[in-house]
């Protein structure tokens, strides 16, 4: 921790900081209207072909009685993935005191809430009758791995929204007594609402600091039960291709390699349009390199460890999903997830000058992309080849292919994540301001200090 000579300069390093990270809240351009513009009218688009589907059906979808689980799933399984990462920034390595992490803790937070939130969106999506949701709670049977499902992913919602809102309070408060002019009064009366009187004392700190452990602790069981119990979804059938034991660990590997590429495309966006190079630093993108180089491996050894087995053995069923995916319809999506989004990335980010920003983050957009076509493939292969023969049907029952209604409907789940994440940044802070400022020496009591003392 750096020291501070005197409290004057404690104050100004404050201001500083206070006003650098409340630039994502006060800036508002003709770009940042354009982007809720652009954001707002696909996800109103998205609700337009989720009414029709409602209106009409699932027949609207490409979804037939082979494949029952089509692009909704394959999403819902992406955005779960996505989620997992504010497991792992914000709880395992705050818990580990990694020092590097702590800037980003809050993007982690961000990206998992817009996730965890769409993924229960999506399982209302993929139903034909939305109105009967809240018969998942009266009339579940505790059999059902949907139940699970649901329960984890609520469950994690609230630790996520909670672990987010807890720092954040300590920064309602110094921007309530401290923010700057250029704050508008309705953020500020939001702030002071949700500050819950706040007066920094060392009581309210330790309490704070009690509440965020405990969550931390608590949100690791839980976000490895999120997508452990999802890959259950799909490992407890007989299915070519789910049919396997390591689906859980896989599932939980694959989650961390695109969770971490989205936390890095968030924090260069963050560090470009509101000019947070000092926070969010090289530094910071070398570890999360490093960081993806050591997930990706894990992956990539449950990627071999995944098709190696069942390809040496080729059982008739096993052999007819594999050769699909090697040398038939997906082996071009397949190969191509698997070397753009696996192989390749690893290499490149073995050598440092790729874990720079601007390489690491365009390395990340093609990571992120191929694990969406990642869970695509999970999904679609297996369910077109069941083990009763497909006959008797019309052509279009055997092959899956999306409709423009679930198109749409897909693209409404990515921009309402992203709006999610955009309202996020506008209204709080990126970077927690009060433990950036503890970090570079600034004492507590100028951090807690009413402005009319600051002087």
């Amino acid at each position: 921790m750096e020291k501070i000579k005197s409290p004057e300069e404690s104050r100004k390093l404050l201001d500083k900081i206070t006003y650098d990270l409340t630039r994502s809240i006060v800036k508002r351009d003709e770009l940042t209207n354009f982007w809720y513009f652009i954001l707002i009218m696909f996800a109103a688009v998205g609700l337009w072909g989720w009414g029709i589907q409602i209106r009409d059906g699932l027949g609207v979808t490409g979804m037939r009685d082979y494949v029952s689980w089509g692009m909704y799933i394959a999403n819902f399984v992406f955005f779960v993935a996505i989620s997992l990462i504010g497991f792992l920034i914000s709880s395992a390595l705050h818990l580990l005191k990694i020092e590097w992490s702590k800037p980003i803790s809050r993007v982690a937070e961000q990206v998992a809430i817009a996730g965890v939130a769409l993924a229960g969106i999506i399982i209302i999506n993929d139903m034909g009758r939305p109105d009967r949701f809240l018969n998942v709670f009266l009339h579940g049977r505790f059999a059902s791995p949907i139940i699970w499902d649901v329960t984890v992913v609520t469950t994690y919602l609230t630790i996520s929204v909670l672990l987010f809102y807890l720092p954040l309070i300590p920064d309602l408060a110094l921007l309530r007594d401290k923010g700057t002019d250029d704050i508008p009064k309705w953020k500020m009366k939001v702030y002071k609402i949700l500050a819950l009187g706040w007066k920094g004392n060392a009581e309210q700190f330790k309490l704070v600091y009690h509440a965020m452990r405990v969550l931390m602790i608590l949100i690791i069981p839980v976000g490895l039960s999120i997508h452990t119990v999802t890959s259950w979804l799909f490992a407890a059938t007989l299915r070519s291709g789910w049919d396997t034991t390591i689906f859980g660990p896989y599932f939980v590997a694959g989650a961390f390699v695109a969770g971490s590429a989205a936390v890095v495309i968030a924090m260069f966006i963050y560090r470009k349009r509101y000019g947070l190079t000092e926070y969010f630093g090289d530094v910071q993108f070398d570890y999360m390199g490093k960081l993806l180089v050591l997930v990706s491996l894990v992956y990539l050894y449950f990627n071999i460890n995944e098709f190696w087995v069942p390809g040496y053995k080729m059982k008739t069923a096993e052999g007819i999903h594999l050769s699909n995916l090697f040398i038939g319809r997906y082996a071009l999506m397949f190969w191509s997830t698997q070397f753009l989004g696996l192989v390749l990335p690893i290499i490149l980010m073995m050598m440092k000058f790729f874990r720079k920003p601007l390489p690491l983050t365009i390395i990340s957009v093609f990571i992120v992309v191929a694990s969406w076509f990642k869970r695509y493939i999970i999904v679609i292969p297996t369910l077109e080849h069941p083990f009763l023969p497909v006959q008797n049907v019309p052509e279009h029952f055997k092959h899956y292919s999306p409709t423009s209604i679930e198109i749409m409907i897909t693209l409404f789940s990515f921009m309402a994540a992203l709006l999610i994440i955009t309202v996020l940044a506008k209204m709080f802070p990126v970077v927690t301001i009060w433990e950036y400022a503890e970090e570079k020496g600034v004492s507590r009591e100028i951090i807690s200090e009413p402005k009319n003392q600051a002087k």
